[in-house]
């Protein structure tokens, strides 16, 4: 049986090679799985996404698989206890933007129609932009799309969610479809964009119009 063509990313790492197999590019529309990716994306930012991936299960353990309602009570107990547990990384300045971030996630979630998700995906209008690259030179580290939104997630007080992280964020979440054109989940995941209809959202197109 012939080997799969993939992107270049996962090398033969068998963590990475599951994470890029399974997980990376998939269109995710839970707002709580939503705000996880966007806290371990800002717990990456200097590090590898590998460095954190390897640490995943020991940070989802260690803030309660991630539930907002709970971390958004977090006081300096819960704060010394993070940074005691070498399971995760170990930073002051981020694990306060976590917990920050989860009070923000509950007042979108309580008091904006569409919620957290919306939030997101009105970015990208609501369905994924399926990009078609055939080099890995060719893949942006930051569009008009991430700058916009990371504009907005700062304005509301979300902290470690500049354009290049929030880019890597919206590849992960699969509101932009960056895997390579040689590489088999390409097509599979442009398959599950179509499959997974958005909310209906506002008429405004934030970023011209959809092809």
């Amino acid at each position: 049986m012939a080997e799969k063509s993939r992107c270049w990313w996962p090398g033969e790492d068998p963590l990475y090679l599951a994470y890029h197999d399974k997980e990376w590019g998939v269109p995710e529309y839970d707002p709580r799985a939503l705000y996880e990716k966007l806290v371990l994306d800002g717990f990456q930012a200097g590090l590898s996404w590998i460095t954190i991936l390897r640490k995943r299960e020991n940070f989802r353990k260690a803030f309660h698989n991630f539930a907002p309602e709970k971390i958004a009570r977090y006081g300096a107990r819960d704060i010394d206890r993070l940074l005691k547990n070498d399971g995760i990384i170990r930073s002051r300045a981020k694990i306060e933007a976590a917990i920050k971030g989860a009070k923000l996630w509950l007042e979108v979630e309580e008091k904006e129609s569409g919620g957290f998700r919306e939030l997101i995906w009105k970015h990208v209008d609501g369905r994924p932009l399926v990009n078609r690259f055939k080099s890995r030179d060719k893949i942006p580290a930051q569009t008009e799309m991430s700058e916009g939104l990371a504009k907005e997630l700062k304005q509301r007080g979300f902290n470690f969610c500049g354009p290049v992280i929030s880019y890597a964020f919206a590849q992960a979440t699969g509101m932009v479809n960056d895997h390579l054109t040689v590489c088999f989940r390409h097509e599979e995941c442009a398959k599950l964009g179509k499959s997974f209809p958005a909310k209906p959202l506002k008429e405004q197109r934030l970023y011209g119009t959809l092809p």
